[in-house]
């Protein structure tokens, strides 16, 4: 069982940067990754990140947004520059024991975070 905890999320302006952080409970080699949920909308995958370092990332935030792993401190992160008002969301931590290949399809991830919240303003 892998307990997840994001931290790292808050309002800021349009153009505006955030780094949001994810520490796991225990030292894993599991695909993890970003996903986010807007008002009435799907999950969405943002980013993610394999064992062997290979990411994915959304169209929509490709050069903007940056995904890492520090093994050391069990804890992912997510930098995110320059934020736009459509990146508003709700972003978890997942984790999956399912697959070990980056993949953004938030259905094949079995470890969640309770999210933190992400508000860009215009």
């Amino acid at each position: 069982q892998v307990q997840l905890v994001e931290s790292g999320g808050g309002s800021v302006q349009a153009g505006g940067s955030l780094t949001l952080s994810c520490a796991a409970s225990t030292d894993t080699s599991y695909c993890m990754g970003w996903f986010r949920q807007a008002p009435e909308k799907e999950y969405e995958g943002v980013a993610v990140i394999d064992s062997a370092g290979n990411t994915a990332y959304a169209d929509s935030v490709k050069g903007r947004f940056t995904i890492s792993k520090d093994s050391a401190k069990n804890t992912l992160y997510l930098q995110m520059n320059p934020l736009k008002p459509e990146d508003t969301a709700m972003y978890y931590c997942a984790a999956t024991s399912l697959i070990g290949r980056a993949n953004l399809n938030p259905y094949l991830y079995n470890y969640w975070g309770q999210g933190t919240q992400v508000t860009v303003s215009s």
